[in-house]
């Protein structure tokens, strides 16, 4: 008798059963009949801990061609799902649907899967709707780490044309086919714990690009943020852009969000994050600005609430900061005040933005008075923090974010300096995972910093403590025209050297701490000194600066010092004068000794 009449009759089939198959399928018989007892192992050896890789995706993503290759380098055994189903059924995929029905063949997909998965580990390409079944899905969390092959339209339309074997492609256009099963698909396909987005390249280097990312594989780091009025995470680790739909889509109030980006952050990594959404079910619009601090100004927000206005927004509706600090500065000032208050959640992606700004709810934009006087206290909802972002950053903005995890250190958390001290190289040459702890350790201690003092409203330490170095910084960045010749990161740097050094001549911290902390900035090639600008300051102005500084109080500005390296207090009782003694000694021009004075 022939395999596929076998399968074609029930009573024949009794006696394909296997006496080892499934207790479930024992006690339930299926309608459709499998001899698993035929479905082969695939035997190999490889550095996975004895867990498989199950590759998820719809027809035409390259599942079996990428699998064998992958399957190969990493010296794996290789298994096509769809193949090991017609072996256990006698018959084709085609006969199965049409003599039992998709529903008989979801239950044999699920009992051949669970068959190949108990075996050793391999490379497994499943059929597109294997990971639609909860049952699978599970299966395959539980036993397997999920690649979900993700392809444009375009490419799986070209892909699948002619293939007359795909019982889903025979009753309508295979566009129309493809377009359905990606809204309904994608979503549940955004559960895999790998997602690498798919191009036109060739086998070897798509092979590549799914090892890389596996290869970078991180369950993401949760870090709940509790305040009194609201509370939210912040998700750290990579490749969370592909996911981002995935994570936001269970907190927004509305499935429609507003995305404020920047010109340099669009052509990187928008387009990622907009599949990831629409993946999700999540409609969106997009708002682009210029690049750089000059787009925290009034002009500025006035466009983008004109744009967001414009385009229809409810109460309802999330604002999404996509950016570095200066757009989740003005993104969050526009949600903050755009019908008195949107929904607002924050995707940072330069490292400044990820270990400070991003956290705690901070927003606001520059006038011509100072840096950050116009704005408000607003708490995101979530803060997604994908350190593969950080991958596209110049080395000069990397150094600047790195500054404000060493402020971090400085403030309170001396162990957490001493990490800094052992591991900056590590940060700053890109490791994943020296990256994702240091972004971590820096927004943890925010975290509680804020959690203690949300609005800093204390009189003594709090949240306040969080501008070590920032007062000498934001007077650096006013006197350089915000001209993008220093950075943020680079004034704060400038800054927390400042701040020990006029501990040091207060005479409250022991000139060793100085020394260590110089040394540290020195040694990773981070800005230490006013002397170091690209043109000459003058302390007069400096000062002037730092007269408008918002946290100016009866007269009187308010400076954080420290006792010492974590040892961070406040103070309004410091003498201008020797501010400015402090400025000089460190580089900046005193204009009585100015020539022609």
């Amino acid at each position: 008798m022939s395999r596929t009449r076998q399968a074609h009759t029930n009573a024949e089939a009794a006696d394909v059963y296997s006496e080892n198959e499934d207790a479930d399928a024992v006690t339930t018989p299926l309608d459709l009949p499998l001899n698993l007892d035929a479905v082969r192992s695939a035997a190999g050896f490889g550095p996975l801990s004895g867990r498989s890789i199950v590759l998820i995706g719809l027809m035409g993503a390259g599942k079996s061609t990428i699998g064998r290759r992958l399957a190969e380098r990493l010296m794996l055994g290789f298994v096509d799902a769809d193949a090991e189903i017609e072996r256990a059924a006698g018959c084709s995929i085609s006969d199965v649907f049409r003599l039992y029905g998709e529903q008989a063949f979801r239950e044999g997909e699920r009992r051949v899967i669970r068959r190949l998965l108990d075996g050793p580990p391999c490379v497994l390409a499943t059929g597109g709707g294997a990971f639609m079944n909860a049952e699978t899905r599970a299966l395959i969390r539980e036993r397997a780490t999920s690649v979900w092959l993700r392809c444009p339209l375009p490419m799986l339309v070209r892909r699948v044309a002619g293939r007359s074997h795909r019982p889903l492609l025979n009753d309508a256009r295979p566009k129309e086919v493809l377009e359905r099963l990606m809204t309904e698909r994608h979503p549940i396909y955004a559960e895999a714990d790998v997602i690498v987005q798919c191009g036109d390249d060739n086998v070897d280097n798509g092979t590549s690009r799914v090892i890389e990312a596996l290869a970078q594989n991180r369950r993401p780091h949760r870090l709940a943020i509790t305040l009194e009025r609201a509370s939210y995470e912040v998700v750290i680790g990579s490749s969370l852009l592909a996911r981002a739909g995935l994570l936001l889509a269970p907190l927004l109030p509305q499935p429609r969000v507003v995305v404020i980006t920047d010109e340099t952050v669009a052509s990187l990594h928008l387009q990622s994050l907009l599949d990831s959404l629409s993946d999700s079910g999540i409609h969106s619009q997009t708002v682009i600005v210029p690049p750089g601090e000059r787009s925290k100004s009034l002009e500025e927000y006035k466009r983008v609430t004109d744009a967001v206005l414009e385009s229809g927004v409810e109460r309802r509706t999330t604002i999404i900061a996509f950016g570095g600090g200066i757009v989740g500065d003005l993104a969050g000032f526009v949600a903050a005040t755009t019908l008195r208050g949107l929904p607002f959640a924050q995707i940072p992606t330069t490292l400044l933005s990820q270990v400070d700004s991003s956290v705690g709810g901070k927003t606001g934009i520059n006038t011509s008075w100072g840096k950050n006087l116009l704005g408000a206290f607003h708490q995101p909802i979530a803060v997604l923090a994908d350190v593969s972002t950080l991958r596209t950053l110049p080395q000069r903005e990397l150094v600047a974010g790195y500054a404000e995890i060493l402020k971090a250190g400085l403030i309170s958390d001396p162990e957490l300096f001493a990490w800094c001290e052992a591991n900056a190289s590590a940060v700053l040459s890109q490791d994943a995972g020296a990256l994702t702890e240091a972004v971590e350790r820096a927004c943890a201690f925010k975290a509680s910093v804020v959690a203690d003092d949300e609005f800093e409203r204390r009189s003594d330490g709090g949240r306040a403590l969080l501008n070590l170095g920032h007062t000498f910084g934001h007077a650096l960045e006013a006197e350089m025209g915000y001209d993008g010749s220093l950075l943020h990161g680079e004034a704060v740097s400038i800054g927390l050297r400042l701040a020990f050094l006029l501990s040091v001549r207060l005479g409250v911290c022991p000139q060793e701490d100085l020394d260590r902390v110089t040394a540290h900035l020195e040694a990773h090639e981070m800005p230490s000194r006013i002397s170091s600008l690209a043109r000459a300051v003058t302390a007069d102005a400096l000062v002037a600066h730092m007269a408008r500084d918002k946290k100016m109080s009866d007269g009187k500005l308010s400076f954080v010092l420290v006792k010492g390296i974590g040892q961070a207090f406040s103070s309004r009782d410091v003498p201008m004068s020797l501010v400015r003694q402090v400025l000089i000694e460190d580089g900046a021009v005193n204009i009585s000794d100015a020539p022609g004075e």
